[in-house]
């Protein structure tokens, strides 16, 4: 697995194994899948600081 480089502000992998557990399935049984976890909760961190 090739890990995304870390920007400034985004999850640490640390921080991310702690969170993942947490969420919901990546791919409901029903519906098309969500977008990626990790990219949407870095997403909203990055408006939560701008």
């Amino acid at each position: 697995m090739i890990l995304p480089l870390q920007r400034r502000g985004d999850l640490s992998q640390a921080q991310w194994q702690k969170l993942q557990p947490l969420l919901p399935p990546q791919k409901p049984a029903v519906g098309r899948p969500s977008n990626d976890h990790r990219t949407t909760i870095n997403g909203i961190l990055w408006i939560l600081r701008t």
